[in-house]
């Protein structure tokens, strides 16, 4: 039987390719990935486990937007080391990169923290920390 190891990449078709590609070049600097490939409208992002793509849409797609609740992807969520972590990116989501932020950082659910914001195309991305109070608790009991 195979088995998956991990997600690789996920590859997004955008609208402005200039724009979006100037948006995930500053959110991703911020983030740790460094540009690992690029071709004529086509770009790649690593940060040494997870590549994220981002390539022009067909001419059909100029002016669209991408709507939450529609056939496709919901969200892409980025992992973070902390909590601490999710305040930062808020911070540099509102200050530097003025994004959309659809839901600011705060805990939604049981020990998860999270932010959720939008990139030009609309498509929704979060920023999260899961258990995090779970293993500080943890860890004091012994």
């Amino acid at each position: 039987m195979a088995r998956v190891v991990g997600i690789d990449h996920i590859s997004l078709r955008v609208s402005d390719y200039q724009a979006s590609k100037d948006f995930y070049n500053r959110l991703l600097g911020f983030l740790g990935f460094h540009v690992a490939e690029e071709y004529p409208e086509t770009i790649g992002w690593s940060n040494g486990k997870t590549l994220f793509w981002i390539a022009q849409a067909d001419t059909r797609a100029k002016g669209q937007k991408h709507r939450t609740g529609d056939l496709g992807l919901h969200h892409y969520a980025f992992r973070l080391r902390s909590r601490k972590d999710v305040d930062a990116l808020d911070a540099f989501l509102r200050n530097d990169l003025k994004a959309r932020i659809v839901d600011p950082a705060g805990e939604y659910y049981d020990d998860y923290y999270a932010v959720f914001f939008l990139d030009p195309d609309g498509f929704k991305l979060e920023g999260m920390k899961w258990g995090e109070n779970t293993a500080k608790a943890a860890k004091a009991k012994g």
